[in-house]
């Protein structure tokens, strides 16, 4: 069984995604005979690229919030150690002032 296909993250593949269910309303026999086969490689080809899309976002804004909670952890360590990290000193800076 596959997932719904007409979903929001699948908006841009809905008027191929609805040829194939016309096609598929044909009948079985036009199913079966491969009439409907073309406009599923469409349909396979339009999802994957629509997931690759998808995929692509969800790494970049993993890397973004790995680099945040880096630089995190490199204040922390800073300060740990008695040194001034990026945002002590910018917030030194601040406080010194008013």
């Amino acid at each position: 069984m596959h997932s719904h296909l007409h979903t929001p993250y699948n908006a841009n593949c809905e008027e191929i995604m609805t040829a194939l269910d016309e096609c598929h309303a044909r009948g079985f026999l036009h199913k079966a005979l491969g009439g409907c086969n073309d406009v599923k490689r469409d349909v396979n080809k339009c999802l994957a690229a629509e997931r690759y899309l998808r995929a692509k976002r969800n790494r970049d804004q993993a890397k973004e919030n790995r680099k945040k909670i880096e630089r995190i952890w490199a204040d922390e360590k800073a300060l740990e150690e008695g040194g001034a990290g990026p945002a002590a000193a910018a917030a030194a800076a601040g406080a010194g002032g008013k």
